[in-house]
């Protein structure tokens, strides 16, 4: 269950994957230039409309999104045939797990026996269930766990697992000595899975958010509305995740039958066989990648050539066309939207509601703790060793899987019902929108922890004694929290509205489809006169369609809000594709409140001797 000898794919096998990922490719390519197009046309649209006022009160951290180096002794089953043995496995800060036959290897800088990054793993700690979900890989096999070479699986019970499950690549199965290592080893774990899953969805790049509009859009193309969890990852995993739905089928059905072994031996050899066929596919995507970089950065740098001198015309066009299909589809579309969205919208819209207002809240609450925990220390007159290593955890709880799980285990108390509600739309991406939120979580904390280390260094100067750098601190505390509530609350209703627009609108483009999607050849000619891949009717229709959804979604917040502070969600909502916040990049000194940074000449305080220059810099 370790690395891999050899591939069990031949070299005619080798030869049609590759031929599947061109396929691949080349049907995908033609709507990543098309929506590469759009997203200059939202660019540029948007640097030429009126600027709007940085609505953010905290400051914005600079540390990238991490997970902390997590490293110490397992046993794992590998080799062949598979045994338990011991490991020194490593978690580095990307998100990539390394085994070693010993600390030693690791130590010396020795290549690690395997390794793999975390992309679409899930942590099983319950050795029951994974055996399970192994049986369900061969339901034919299930009967039969006692036939054949022995599984040391059930030779050996383990008492603390790490099984990490991959739907496509081959097992990984761990066991720590003791509860508290297993449970140190899953937050860390989890903690790299999403941070290599939420790697696009996280990014502000035009081109990441084009990639993403592409996989949709290709998806529609064969008949795949609904949303779900194959755009987590990289852009070659994601592409790898999408080609691997369209062959399992097919692998199924022609190779499950001829596999050799019995029982659980026969699900491990499947299982083998999707890492190797992944392994292929993931290769050919990310070449296929590389490949398209040199041409994606000269399209981009013809299309601002090209489209900057007719933004203008372009979005005049774009206007008269929408409206000649607004009144096109409003029929439909609102019968739609009455018949099948507006009875669900308001029980989800409550339910993501009140799964970030709780996971929100327990980020203010260990914020508060923190800062509470450094003015104990302050008025205690600790030492400045002390209070250093304080101040230093203060700026790593962003990054600490223990506290951190405070928060984020409210994101996943409610997906079993918001799974439920949503999949009647379609929608199983239940497992990104978690991530998603733990991601907001950590962010959010990120930024009050920089904030709260920043105004604390420059309010401390050296006319000031103990008491009054401690109410210092205390009026910063006040106003971080300020800040905080702010943010929170408008992070809030940008969250649940992007979800929300994620759950219904392929389902209502579903809908609309047979008797919507004949119309737009009425308008297809005045598009095309335009000659500019920026504007398609396609694009176009969306746009309307999701105008239309919008006003429902804008409508239910304002419900389960109020009215209180519902003009930066409108702001935000506008119909008008290139007027998304998604997009929006504030600098720090447009976040900030603060326009004195901290100086290196800072004077240690005769009055306040335990601290010294530079306590507070993050």
């Amino acid at each position: 269950m370790g690395g891999r000898p050899s591939s069990p794919l031949d070299k005619q096998q080798q030869q049609h994957l590759k031929g599947q990922v061109d396929t691949l490719l080349r049907n995908f390519l033609p709507c990543y230039r098309g929506q590469l197009a759009a997203s200059v046309l939202r660019q540029i649209s948007r640097e030429l409309g009126p600027q709007e006022p940085a609505r953010c009160q905290l400051l914005h951290s600079k540390k990238l999104p991490r997970v902390r180096e997590h490293r110490g002794p397992l046993t794992q089953l590998r080799g062949h045939p598979p045994q338990w043995q011991p490991t020194f496995c490593v978690l580095r800060g990307d998100g990539r797990l390394e085994w070693f036959s010993h600390r030693e290897e690791y130590e010396n800088g020795d290549r690690p026996l395997g390794s793999t990054t975390l992309t679409g793993y899930t942590v099983l700690t319950s050795q029951r269930e994974y055996l399970r979900l192994l049986d369900a890989l061969c339901p034919d096999s299930s009967r039969d766990h006692t036939q054949e070479e022995p599984d040391p699986l059930l030779e050996m019970p383990v008492s603390s697992p790490l099984f990490l499950q991959h739907p496509f690549r081959q097992h990984l199965c761990f066991s720590a000595a003791t509860g508290e290592a297993q449970r140190a080893w899953r937050l860390a774990l989890q903690g790299g899975i999403r941070l290599r899953g939420t790697a696009l969805q996280r990014s502000q790049a035009p081109a990441a958010r084009a990639f993403l509009d592409a996989i949709r859009l290709y998806r529609q193309q064969h008949g795949q509305f609904g949303n779900d969890d194959v755009t987590l990852g990289s852009d070659a995993e994601v592409l790898t995740s999408v080609l691997m739905r369209e062959l399992l089928p097919a692998l199924r059905a022609q190779t499950l039958p001829g596999l050799r072994g019995a029982g659980r031996a026969r699900a491990w050899a499947w299982t083998k066989l999707l890492d190797a066929v992944h392994a292929a596919v993931l290769a050919g995507a990310s070449a296929g990648l590389r490949a398209f970089q040199p041409e994606k950065d000269e399209l981009l740098a013809a299309l601002e050539k090209t489209i900057r001198p007719d933004v203008d015309q372009m979005l005049r066009l774009r206007a008269r066309v929408a409206a000649r299909l607004k009144a096109e589809v409003q029929g439909p579309l609102e019968s739609c939207l009455r018949g099948k969205v507006d009875a669900q919208l308001p029980q989800i819209t409550q339910t993501l509601l009140s799964t970030v207002e709780a996971e929100l809240a327990a980020v203010r609450t260990l914020l508060t703790q923190g800062m509470d925990r450094l003015l104990r220390l302050l008025r205690g007159s600790s030492s400045s060793t002390q209070l250093r290593k304080e101040v230093y955890s203060f700026g790593e709880m962003p990054w600490d899987p223990e506290l951190m799980q405070i928060c984020y285990r409210e994101a996943k108390r409610s997906r079993g019902q918001l799974g439920q509600l949503a999949a009647l739309f379609g929608f199983f991406g239940t497992q990104s929108l978690v991530f998603g939120a733990q991601d907001l979580a950590q962010q959010l904390m990120a930024d009050a922890v920089t904030t709260f280390l920043q105004l604390a260094d420059q309010c401390l100067t050296t006319t000031l004694d103990c008491d009054q750098a401690t109410q210092q601190l205390e009026r910063v505390r006040g106003r971080v929290l300020k800040k905080f509530q702010s943010d929170s609350s408008s992070a809030q209703r940008t969250f649940i509205h992007g979800w929300l627009l994620c759950i219904f609108l392929p389902f209502v483009l579903s809908q609309l489809e047979p008797s919507c999607k004949a119309e737009l050849l009425k308008f297809e000619g005045d598009v095309l006169a335009v000659g500019s891949p920026a504007l398609t009717i396609e694009g176009i229709y969306e746009d309307v369609v999701r105008g239309f959804l919008l006003q429902r979604i804008n409508r239910e917040l304002k419900k389960a809000l109020g009215a209180r502070n519902m003009s930066c969600i409108l702001d935000d909502c506008s119909e008008e594709p290139w007027d998304q916040a998604e997009a929006d990049v504030e600098t720090e000194a447009q976040r900030g409140t603060c326009s004195r940074q901290p100086g290196p000449s800072t004077e240690v305080s005769p009055l306040c001797p335990q601290l010294p220059p530079g306590t507070f810099q993050c």
